[in-house]
């Protein structure tokens, strides 16, 4: 078969059971579209892209001037840069100074890149299944238009993130930072301090925040007490309006304890408690403080793990969320596109200082268990991976050894099989790259996680497009699970089989047919020849037949195991499906057109009453069909049979997955091709 759409491959699923060294189940039919893609429409101007914080109820104007090209606004955590921020973006915003308003939360290189790629989509209406190239394409746009925009970068964490990724001159930037690095200042950058309030300013503050009790604004000290920090007055006034507290009533109760600004919080929190009646407060801020302050979706606090660890149900835990975010511990906003709920660095920091070793330990595991739980099969919309990644990186950041006990955590595992099934390669090499010295660091060189690890930053760099690169991290890889566990366990087996395959991609066909070969008859030997591993090496084995030329023997080779398929496991077994379609392909390559398009027709009815119309191999197979329509004299009908498919793909699996992308490309390539050009002729191909 010529041309395929992406489909269950081994090198995409490689992946799918990223704890455990995973037995790839079908055999390559396609290879996946690299180069970009028609997207959505393009968006008219005014547009905004991403989520600006909301405004604090009691901001304070501050003389801080951000109408530089770029603007960095560097300080310590709770001095109120994103407020600032998010205040000037609004303002432009409001007064139509602002065609463009782009907020992109910048704690990792992968969450600016994703950023832009999301704007990109939006702004130009081109969705790139490379995010980095999606990324370069909002910037060159930048450079080129004459409309006003401004680009907010919150809470930038390392400034070496934005190498190649600084925006343009011609319109604005702000950066919101705790760093003062060389490279922020100069070249159209200014550098601004951001301090915490002068006394006239947390007076003011308090002023607004108590307008509706004034008397309470008694003594002019708590300002001083709380060093001015913007964050730390904002929870003492919740705080005090609720308990109706004066500031002398209120400054009274902070001697007591060390720090008078952790002192704030803990007096929140006990309040908070009060008001929930149910003691769900603190372990709600627990896990918290362990995840992404800039955003967590809801869903993890009402995930079976955390409502197991807070001992009460969905109720009661979104009555505590709004108890911390009456208090300002935390902000709760529902529909904030999976970043409802925010919670203060220094509130997470306060929060974990509390904890004993063997507290943090439950803490971690409960938030893992949440964040596993709440990740979908399949990520369909692109802010909810990164939001889902951030907060897998932050809770690595804050769980250290906690997550390695006995040994590594699936979210930690879960988080970089993501960043590959979006587009980032590159990324997802290295992350498991780095994972691997953290694993091998915990547990050891030779323990199976750091082996995982290996074999997906194999994989992955495959996919990102080094095939030599793939087989040579899986040869590797063979020669120590050889000598670990030695020629014939399960673990060694299924490495052979990926080094098999990535041999194939980097060229040496004849290699990989022997090697697969190979794996065959010893998976007879050790497994029998009716075991689901040794019956996927023959279907890996008949494509690889295929690819050197030999045709025929391919076509025998599956029809001989679709007949055994159905015999072991039935002909409705999802394996005896796949040979069928495997057995299409490799009749269409012998040029047994007529027999490949039948073959299909009789496997998508099966794959319908099997499987359902809205599983991904059904959907495939409408995709082969329509194409074979196309190949075979008829683009009109395939454009056709590509638009409904397309229409059921986007309903089922969302507008960003690469199988749209694929179809919307062949659709805008058959529609090219049926419409007639100026002559009258139908357009070439």
């Amino acid at each position: 078969m010529p041309d395929e759409p992406p489909a269950h491959s081994v090198e995409n699923t490689v992946h799918g059971d990223v704890h455990g060294m995973v037995l790839q189940v079908g055999a390559v039919t396609g290879d996946f579209h690299h180069h970009q893609h028609p997207g959505p429409a393009r968006a008219a101007l005014p547009l905004r892209c991403g989520l600006v914080p909301p405004r604090a109820a009691a901001f304070q104007e501050r003389p801080v001037y951000l109408d530089a090209p770029v603007t960095v606004l560097s300080g310590l955590p709770g001095v109120g840069k994103s407020q600032l921020a998010a205040d000037h973006a609004e303002r432009r915003w409001a007064a139509g100074e602002a065609d463009l308003l782009v907020w992109v939360t910048a704690t990792s290189r992968e969450a600016i890149v994703s950023g832009y790629a999301d704007a990109a989509a939006k702004v130009l209406g081109v969705d790139d299944p490379d995010p980095e190239r999606g990324a370069r394409t909002f910037l060159e746009w930048l450079a080129g238009t004459h409309e006003p925009w401004l680009v907010v970068l919150d809470d930038l964490r390392a400034p070496g993130d934005l190498d190649g990724l600084w925006p343009p001159s011609g319109g604005q930037v702000v950066v919101t930072t705790l760093r003062r690095d060389a490279v922020l200042r100069g070249h159209q950058r200014r550098l601004v301090s951001v301090e915490a309030f002068t006394e006239d300013e947390g007076i003011a503050y308090l002023r607004t925040a108590l307008a509706d009790q004034p008397a309470l604004l008694d003594d002019d000290g708590l300002v001083r007490d709380l060093g001015g920090m913007p964050v730390a007055l904002a929870q003492a006034a919740a705080n005090m309006l609720d308990d109706h507290l004066s500031c002398a009533e209120y400054r009274a109760l902070l001697p007591e304890r060390r720090d008078p600004s952790a002192a704030t919080w803990s007096l929140a929190v006990e309040q908070a408690d009060r008001l929930a009646r149910t003691g769900v407060v603190r372990p709600l801020l627990d896990v918290a403080s362990v995840l992404d302050a800039n955003g967590i979706p809801v869903a993890v606090f009402t995930t079976r793990a955390v409502l197991d660890f807070l001992g009460v149900d969905e109720a009661g835990a979104r009555d505590g969320l709004g108890c911390l975010h009456r208090l300002s511990l935390l902000t709760f906003s529902e529909g904030a596109l999976s970043r409802e709920v925010r919670v203060h660095s220094l509130v997470q920091r306060a929060t974990r200082a509390a904890w004993s070793g063997e507290r943090a330990g439950v803490v971690v595991k409960a938030a893992a268990d949440a964040l596993e739980q709440v990740w979908p099969d399949v990520v369909t919309d692109p802010l909810l991976g990164q939001v889902l990644r951030a907060n897998a990186q932050a809770l690595a950041d804050a769980g250290g050894v906690h997550l390695w006990r006995p040994e590594g955590h699936f979210v930690l595992f879960l988080a970089g099989k993501s960043l590959g099934a979006a587009g980032y390669h590159a990324d997802a090499v290295r992350y498991f790259d780095d994972l691997q010295a953290t694993a091998a660091g915990y547990l050891g060189p030779d323990h199976l996680d750091t082996l995982t690890c290996r074999f997906n930053a194999a994989g992955w760099r495959g996919n990102g497009g080094d095939a030599t690169g793939a087989a040579e991290g899986f040869r590797a890889l063979l020669a120590d699970v050889t000598r670990l566990f030695g020629p014939d366990h399960v673990e060694t087996l299924r490495v052979r089989n990926n080094h098999a395959h990535w041999l194939g991609v980097s060229g040496d066909r004849t290699g990989a047919a022997e090697a697969f070969r190979a794996l065959h008859l010893d998976q007879v030997r050790v497994l029998g020849p009716d075991h689901p591993s040794t019956l996927t090496t023959r279907h890996n084995l008949a494509f690889a037949r295929a690819r050197t030329g030999d045709h025929d023997g391919a076509v025998e080779s599956f029809e001989a195991l679709v007949r055994d398929l159905e015999r072991v496991s039935g002909p409705d077994d999802l394996a005896a499906l796949e040979a069928r379609y495997g057995l299409a392909a490799v009749l269409g390559d012998a040029g047994e057109v007529d027999d490949a398009a039948g073959e299909l027709k009789t496997l998508l009815e099966d794959q319908v009453r099997v499987l359902g119309a809205d599983h991904p191999r059904t959907l495939w197979t409408r995709w082969s069909l329509a194409q074979w329509r196309a190949l075979t004299g008829d683009p009109a009908g395939a454009a056709a049979e590509f638009e409904e498919l397309l229409e059921h793909q986007i309903r089922v699996i969302g507008e960003h997955h690469p199988d749209v992308r694929a179809t919307r490309e062949k659709l805008e390539h058959w529609r090219g091709v049926s419409e007639p050009d100026e002559s009258g002729r139908p357009s070439p191909s």
